[in-house]
């Protein structure tokens, strides 16, 4: 299964509009948002596809965006971390400020652990699990999404660039 993992767009539209058609391109068929979504446009960009959305530390549940996603069919962003399975695959999505992140890092036994925060790229395995930061379209040179093929266990960081897009 090809996962699309995208963090810390911060609000900003226009990359995530490209990360997602740069997902559409290459068949993603789930998209991971690590949080710092920052705002209802983000989150249309991801309307009417598979989608996991985590809280950033800059996100505000009680603003709009919980009412938009709700209004739009897409899944409620939820304080991390989120535990799914993908293709068999056992995964947790963190944003990377919660507390615990640091300690599950080290001690988190399932197949993937997901986070943002930093804005900077990580591919990292402890133990048997692989640690991924896709890095970040916002605050980020150069801006960057990641894809996984859970597969072959193959993670590809792909830079973004928005020159052209509407």
């Amino acid at each position: 299964m090809l996962i699309g993992i995208l963090s810390d767009s911060h609000g900003h539209a226009r990359p995530v509009r490209a990360a997602v058609a740069l997902f559409d391109r290459l068949g993603v068929e789930h998209i991971v948002h690590c949080g710092d979504i920052g705002g209802t446009d983000v989150l249309e960009e991801l309307v009417g596809r598979r989608c996991t959305l985590v809280w950033g530390n800059t996100d505000f549940p009680a603003g709009g965006i919980l009412a938009f996603a709700q209004a739009a069919g897409l899944p409620t962003p939820q304080p991390g971390p989120v535990q799914l399975s993908l293709d068999g695959k056992s995964i947790a999505v963190f944003h990377g400020h919660e507390r615990g992140f640091e300690v599950a890092c080290v001690s988190w036994e399932g197949d993937y652990l997901l986070h943002g925060h930093t804005h900077e790229r990580r591919d990292e395995r402890i133990g048997r699990t692989r640690i991924v930061n896709p890095g970040a379209l916002h605050r980020a040179r150069p801006k960057t999404v990641a894809t996984l093929d859970t597969t072959p266990d193959e993670l590809v960081f792909h830079e973004i660039t928005t020159h052209g897009l509407y």
